[in-house]
């Protein structure tokens, strides 16, 4: 008989939900694991969602802080650690609008290059991802959260309704139309520098 293990945000179930619990007895290696894992993804869904890279930077480190603070009355309800994480990350998000009256530019320039690229390619990319940013204005801000969440943060449909909320039916719907308008918005632009 074979064992099919799910995997949440990298690890297999079993192993977070092993290292939720070290982590929750005060191992501190258990969080620093759980913290690696889980950095990049919520680093860059942060960096989608304010478009600030050093905001998202500290922003990831407040998540984390809260995280570890909190991690002793974290309880697995059918909801994965990485989803809790996201939780806290879209409520600083939530709190960080709050604070300000209009979005900051959008500074990716260091976020997209890796060393070894070429440079034409960087620009090209960096080109293209201002592009989706900037088309990304013209969707509904759960748009824009779902796309942040699934595409930037890695996360699946489930963890994503966990996230918001909302059904995973709602998500896939949420999805499909967030798609759809940036690809009229790109198609129309594109259209509109070759007239």
């Amino acid at each position: 008989m074979s064992v099919i293990t799910t995997r949440i945000g990298g690890f297999p179930v079993q192993d977070e939900q092993a290292l939720v619990h070290r982590a929750q007895d005060g191992d501190k290696e258990a969080f620093a694991e759980l913290y690696e894992a889980f950095f990049d993804r919520v680093y860059r869904y942060l960096l989608v969602r304010i478009g600030n890279r050093v905001e998202a930077e500290d922003m990831t480190q407040q998540v984390f802080l809260k995280a570890y603070k909190s991690v002793p009355s974290y309880r697995w309800r059918g909801v994965p650690f990485s989803a809790w994480l996201f939780r806290i990350a879209h409520n600083l998000v939530v709190d960080f609008f709050r604070r300000e009256s209009k979005r900051p530019a959008v500074p990716l320039d260091e976020s997209i290059a890796v060393a070894d690229d070429d440079p034409q390619d960087t620009v090209e990319r960096r080109m293209d991802v201002e592009r989706v940013m900037a088309a990304s204005q013209e969707l509904t801000a759960a748009q824009r959260e779902v796309i942040s969440l699934r595409f930037a943060g890695g996360l699946a449909i489930a963890e994503t309704a966990r996230v918001m909320g909302k059904s995973e039916g709602a998500i896939k719907a949420l999805q499909h139309s967030a798609i759809a308008a940036l690809r009229r918005t790109l198609l129309a632009e594109e259209s509109n520098d070759k007239g």
